[in-house]
């Protein structure tokens, strides 16, 4: 295929397309960050609850 004919139809291509605007890119950012923190507080909980439920295991073959 010849190189000119196909950047012709990546931009026919791109302008099909419908960009998001400044405010719902600030919004999803925003709503990610929260569910990454909000996940990252899940987990680091379970992390905690487990590793003491295996402390306690562990002490009890002592």
């Amino acid at each position: 295929m010849n190189p000119f004919q196909f950047l012709q139809e990546v931009r026919q291509e791109t302008a099909k397309v419908t960009w998001p605007t400044w405010k719902e890119v600030w919004i999803t950012t925003v709503m990610v960050l929260i569910m990454v923190t909000v996940a990252a507080m899940f987990f680091m909980a379970v992390d905690q609850i487990l590793g003491a439920v295996l402390n306690f295991v562990l002490r009890l073959g002592r």
